[in-house]
């Protein structure tokens, strides 16, 4: 099924005509539960890797021998979906209770390293046929795969993400490997994406405001103020939240391509390359949620029905940071450096 978003509630270029020199495009994924297969653009499914590549894995110095299974996570997912999809009496029933109690116990590795290759976790792959705003990788590679370290231990602070992107030419992948590695424990669940099946839609974006002229900033921060206030004293209309342009009429919730990287959670800061200091440009949005709250303006209208439904707008229980949003940069003229990363 095809994901559609609807028209934005306000036309921001009638409002704001100056926002017609900044208007872009970025590819919203709408990845959805489902069995996706080798050939095609997915989060969370088979990977086209070579046999004979090495499987990429974390050699950072951190705990890696506590945690969950990635295969007791996924049967934790399997039976609460099961108990809140019954017509009758939805929700888990005692004895299932327990059986998600147990599937929630950490485990322990003994003997394990804090040095040992910890298997990544294939996050996405996505090939350039399938999302329209990807951009070609160097030397012509039309597929890029997005792995991560299953643990938030890195960096100065422990606490940062692991990534590795990998881009390569479809065509001269031979013999597939067919059963990955995978680390015997995680230390969230939300490190384990669910098999998706993606279905790309290309939609207008805009800048976010703090990266506008500051005249124009400044014009738009005013019109959402009076929106407020308006909202604040429509006493019959109290229960919708007002317009925003940050989060109606601009940048678009949940995983994307291209397009322009939401500021929301600090002050937007230069993502230079490091290796050319060319100003690098926005490579993939992996959100925690596919829509938030505030009008869901955002929500495509094949999922208008699905309110009541659990996790609906979680569909791939993926989870960056404490509910935030992984932006990932690329350097324009050589997509072959280094990319660099944010949580928003």
């Amino acid at each position: 099924m095809t994901r559609t978003t609807p028209p934005r509630p306000l036309d921001v270029e009638a409002l704001f005509p100056e926002l017609a020199a900044f208007r872009g495009t970025t590819t919203r994924l709408h990845p959805r539960p489902g069995t996706p297969v080798l050939s095609a653009s997915s989060v969370g499914g088979p990977m086209l890797w070579p046999a004979d590549e090495p499987w990429p894995v974390c050699g950072e110095a951190h705990g890696r021998g506590r945690g969950r299974s990635v295969a007791g996570i996924r049967r934790y997912r399997q039976v609460l979906a099961s108990a809140w999809e019954r017509e009758r009496d939805p929700g888990p029933t005692d004895e299932e209770r327990e059986l998600l109690a147990e599937l929630t116990r950490e485990h322990r590795v003994p003997g394990t390293s804090e040095t040992d290759p910890l298997p990544m976790i294939a996050l996405a792959q996505l090939y350039r046929r399938d999302v329209p705003d990807l951009p070609a990788g160097p030397g012509g590679c039309d597929l890029l795969q997005v792995f991560w370290c299953p643990f938030d231990a890195h960096g100065p602070g422990r606490y940062d993400l692991e990534l590795h992107l990998r881009w390569r030419r479809s065509w001269e992948v031979g013999e597939v490997l067919t059963a990955p590695p995978q680390p015997l424990v995680v230390g969230s669940d939300g490190f384990v994406p669910e098999p998706c099946v993606l279905h790309p839609e290309q939609v207008v974006t805009y800048p976010f405001t703090g990266l506008l002229p500051e005249e124009l900033c400044a014009r738009i921060d005013a019109w959402e103020d009076a929106l407020e206030e308006e909202a604040e004293q429509a006493a019959d209309d109290s229960t919708r939240e007002p317009y925003a342009y940050q989060y109606d009429l601009s940048i678009p919730p949940g995983w994307r391509v291209g397009g322009f990287a939401s500021w929301h959670a600090t002050d937007p800061y230069p993502m230079d390359c490091l290796t050319c200091t060319t100003p690098m440009q926005l490579l993939l949005t992996v959100d925690s949620s596919e829509w938030d709250g505030g009008s869901g303006s955002w929500k495509p209208l094949e999922d208008r029905g699905r309110s009541g439904r659990r996790h609906a707008a979680t569909p791939t229980e993926v989870t960056v940071g404490r509910w935030g949003e992984l932006n990932v940069f690329a350097c324009p003229t050589a997509p072959e450096h280094p990319h660099r990363w944010c949580i928003q």
